[in-house]
């Protein structure tokens, strides 16, 4: 099924199923007011929700409505925590290369992961809203997954029964903040603002065969200012899968349902797949070329990530949003 949220109702938004054509919606409101409540009754809200889509998929939904996108907040417009990992070592290892530095072999075992804003999410249709353009405005095209309740210290086995649903992101940096925000040894703050969700979230059996071994098997494509940015592989060149990254987090807490967890940016070694971050197309510049020529993202820019399945059909919808002086 494929779950949104409506931009109505307070801050946690509306919870609605939506077809898998993402044409039709219907509120779920009957069965749990938002997505957060959904999540923390999943066992009992889960069944009624797939019920509610196959309803509404085969056209008997009662008060079933057109879909307009630009009417949906995020499908968790905020949530209790946010967790973005880096398990594509290709960018890790070419950004360190850029710079002369080695991966060091930890990097190889030990997922990188770091606590990120969850009080406010983009919608899909959101502006990305900056207060100067030489921050070093980039976007992050990524795959998120969103938990139930998982346990302190679960296995990775254990984690990947509490993987309920999938997304994307855009996890948009201030490239130009970094440098000077990790060099205190504390980690991203101000470099790292609101990023925002696709239009739905969908459980993972919608992807059908493209989800295996906690992985999605598809490309992630992302358009800027209508031109093709990248379309990297995302089941290929993932050190971690997202059961593994779920169980890092988990280490030493539990972790709340809703938690959101983070793929970090799609990278593949082969170059020619383009890319999901500016970053990483510029540190592939530097290095063919002794220096980065593509500039960081400016005020009128436009962005569209999307993902397709096999038979072309958008699966969870496009984040097509422009970059606006705040």
């Amino acid at each position: 099924m494929k779950l949104g949220s409506l931009k109505e109702g307070g801050r946690d938004g509306t919870l609605v199923v939506v077809s898998r054509d993402l044409t039709r919606a219907v509120r779920a409101t009957a069965i749990a007011p938002t997505l957060q409540r959904a999540l923390e009754d999943w066992s009992n809200a889960a069944p009624r929700l797939n019920a509610l889509s196959d309803a509404l998929n085969a056209g008997e939904a009662q008060d079933a409505f057109d879909l307009d996108v630009a009417a949906l907040a995020a499908p968790l417009p905020r949530a209790y925590e946010f967790v973005d990992g880096s398990a594509y070592l290709p960018h890790v290892e070419r950004v360190r290369r850029a710079r002369g530095a080695e991966v060091p072999e930890s990097f190889y075992v030990d997922p990188l992961m770091y606590q990120a804003t969850s009080a406010g999410f983009l919608g899909p249709r959101d502006a990305v809203k900056v207060v100067d353009e030489s921050y070093g405005i980039d976007l992050e095209a990524e795959i998120v997954i969103v938990t139930d309740d998982v346990p302190m210290a679960v296995s990775p086995e254990r984690a990947a029964t509490h993987i309920q649903l999938v997304g994307l992101v855009n996890d948009v940096s201030l490239r130009n903040l970094i440098p000077a925000e990790l060099a205190k040894g504390f980690g991203f703050l101000q470099s790292k603002p609101r990023s925002a969700l696709s239009p739905v979230f969908v459980t993972p059996d919608e992807l059908g065969d493209a989800w295996q071994s906690n992985k999605v098997h598809l490309p992630l494509v992302t358009h800027v200012n209508g031109a093709w940015f990248g379309a990297p592989e995302a089941g290929v060149d993932m050190q971690f899968d997202f059961a593994q990254l779920v169980a890092h987090a988990a280490k030493t807490r539990p972790l709340s349902a809703g938690t959101i967890v983070g793929s970090g940016t799609i990278a593949n070694e082969d170059t020619s797949k383009g890319a999901s971050c500016f970053a990483e197309k510029r540190t592939v510049e530097t290095l063919e070329h002794g220096k980065p020529t593509t500039p960081f993202l400016s005020f009128g820019d436009s962005v569209r990530i999307e993902m397709f399945d096999a038979n072309g059909d958008s699966i969870f919808g496009a984040i097509d949003q422009r970059i606006e002086a705040s």
